[in-house]
């Protein structure tokens, strides 16, 4: 994908079993935990583009959160920092060629970060 599109959407759950019948039923999402993801199930839109996971809520995450690809993360958190935002978490690794991080913006919107490449759930 290329730098600035959105790339996954975490939807923060307080029940994944729930939850992953909610929207199994409601949009007809394949969801799935692939290998090494137990515990935050993944889902797939119907159009194969859009997908992202259902993430347990906790008191900092309760709202869905977009990450949007990014050609280096540590260039993007110093973009953030400098344009007045703040390094919510810094880069940590999903696999050996993918990171991500959480900035948030001036207004204190929460954004992840994307960089590098998972095949996990049809990427």
């Amino acid at each position: 994908m290329p730098h600035g599109d959105i790339t996954h959407i975490d939807i923060p759950v307080s029940d994944l079993t729930r939850a992953s019948a909610f929207y199994r039923e409601l949009f007809g999402w394949q969801i799935a935990e692939p290998p090494g993801f137990e515990g935050y199930p993944m889902w797939q839109a119907p159009n194969k583009i859009s997908g992202g996971g259902l993430a347990p809520r906790s008191d900092d995450f309760t709202q869905p959160r977009s990450y949007v690809e990014v050609d280096s993360i540590d260039d993007a958190l110093e973009k953030a920092v400098a344009g007045g935002g703040t390094v919510l978490m810094g880069k940590s690794p999903i696999s050996a060629t993918s990171w991500w991080a959480v900035v948030g913006d001036p207004d204190g919107n929460h954004i992840g970060l994307y960089e590098g490449h998972t095949d996990v759930a049809g990427d």
